[in-house]
């Protein structure tokens, strides 16, 4: 471990160096340093500073063609291979929605971009546009495949680079606290009031921030009707139990800039120490279920009937990761999905055994 506060850009690629089988965010972490940071020390290496305009991306991300599109927190990694299709921008929140890579994007959140090549220890070169938020964490990161466009790619570095390339980046400091469940008293009442009217699931979060209440309180207070606390092993349990009759599911994995969706079924899953694994020809999904602190099941009425998720928690109260039947607008949640979520075991039950 490097003994100063802030280690040199020089330090920094001698100890990625020396550590090549380490991931970056792990490199990071040990140096005490944001993973923008880490980038930042290749450029003019295996760095370049490009812009990071989200949506000025999103209009040219097609171009690259098939792509492995990967948006993670410090959970859960969600990787979609595929096109960036089907783009809406817009100024506060914009949508890709293509067959395989679905986002929801916040481009405030948007604050550094690279473009990396890495040479592996085979020769190969292995390309990305990586984007982080103003603290150094990773929001989203595009990283190029055998059949991607390379002149696509070369083209769209080129036409982002900026004019700083410093191979320095210090980040901001001081990013928001999670919802760690406490704060003003809930109103109980007035909860269950608003949660039953809901006709939408999108609703959810205007609901929490009209109330001023953080989800983690919500759920503890609305009552085991619409929201019950299950055991964390119980992901787990649904990944296996959906992928024997086949079940289509909707996974979200989310951080402050990116919402990355998988719609389908699931089939290669893989516990390995604590990371629970799905590895699929489209869909890559790393767990650490050892960070989750709560699961709930939770049921949300919208015109179509109500809707069931599967919602995890961290030790700060941040959702990590969610998951629904895949369902279709207009159309009631599958009887399966329901059935399944619903013979999941209850934490209590677990406690009691």
């Amino acid at each position: 471990m490097i003994d100063s506060t802030r280690p040199t850009p020089t330090e920094i690629r001698a100890y990625r160096a020396a550590n090549p089988t380490l991931r970056e965010r792990d490199i990071a972490a040990q140096l005490g340093i944001s993973e923008a940071a880490l980038v930042a020390a290749g450029c003019g290496l295996t760095a370049s500073r490009i812009d990071a305009d989200a949506n000025r991306f999103l209009e040219r991300a097609e171009e690259l063609g098939e792509v492995m599109a990967l948006t993670r927190n410090e959970t859960a990694v969600h990787e979609k291979i595929g096109v960036y299709e089907n783009v809406k921008a817009g100024p506060a929140a914009s949508l890709v929605l293509g067959s395989e890579i679905d986002l929801r994007v916040f481009p405030s959140a948007w604050a550094h971009g690279f473009a990396v090549s890495k040479t592996g220890a085979n020769g190969d070169v292995r390309r990305s546009l990586q984007f982080f938020d103003k603290w150094g964490n990773a929001v989203h990161k595009i990283h190029l495949r055998p059949t991607s466009d390379l002149e696509a790619y070369n083209r769209i570095v080129a036409e982002f680079r900026l004019e700083d390339q410093s191979h320095e980046l210090v980040a901001e400091v001081g990013a928001p606290a999670g919802d760690d469940g406490t704060g003003i008293a809930v109103d109980t009442e007035a909860l269950r009031d608003h949660w039953t009217k809901l006709t939408d699931t999108h609703q959810f979060h205007g609901m929490l921030r009209n109330l001023k209440i953080g989800r983690r309180q919500a759920l503890h207070a609305v009552g085991d009707d619409l929201a019950w606390q299950l055991d964390a092993g119980g992901i787990e349990m649904m990944m296996r139990g959906s992928a024997e009759i086949e079940l289509p599911i909707m996974c979200f994995v989310g951080n402050a800039g990116v919402i990355q969706i998988h719609s389908g079924p699931v089939a290669n899953i893989a516990a390995m120490g604590p990371w629970l694994n799905v590895m699929d020809p489209t869909f890559h999904l790393h767990l650490r279920t050892d960070h989750i602190a709560e699961l709930w099941a939770v049921r949300k009425p919208t015109s179509d009937g109500h809707v069931t998720s599967l919602e995890a928690l961290d030790a700060k109260g941040e959702m990590v990761i969610q998951f629904f039947g895949k369902r279709k607008e207009g159309y009631a949640e599958r009887p399966e999905w329901r059935g399944l979520v619903e013979t999941l075991p209850h934490l209590h039950s677990i406690a009691a055994a």
